[in-house]
């Protein structure tokens, strides 16, 4: 298995703090999300847009979260709109040269 990244960006329709407020109250059950390794939550302010990036331990883990109720949550969200959701595959080799954080999960080879 290969690890996948899913990008998901979107315009905000909320202040900073509401969405600061709205993030700390669903990032335990991200952190809850079978396979998934980390997230990286994103915010412009200026431009209000908003994202993450995520490391997945599968293309089947990624695509349980897509088809999960988090994910519909975070569909539904008043404070979202123009949500934008990208797939790619981990380039290994050249990622560890430059210390991406995507090495193989514990019991998996390399």
């Amino acid at each position: 298995m290969h690890p996948k990244i899913l990008q998901l960006n979107f315009r905000l329709n909320a202040s900073r703090e509401e969405y600061e407020k709205l993030c700390e109250s669903v990032a335990q059950a991200f952190a809850e999300l079978t396979g998934l390794r980390w997230k990286i939550w994103l915010l412009n302010e200026a431009e209000k847009e908003a994202g993450g990036i995520y490391l997945f331990d599968s293309e089947a883990s990624l695509q349980a979260f897509l088809a999960g109720p988090l994910a519909a949550q975070v569909r539904s969200l008043p404070a979202v709109r123009d949500l934008s959701v990208k797939q790619f595959d981990v380039m290994d080799q050249v990622t560890a040269i430059t210390r991406g954080p995507v090495s193989p999960a514990k019991g998996q080879g390399a």
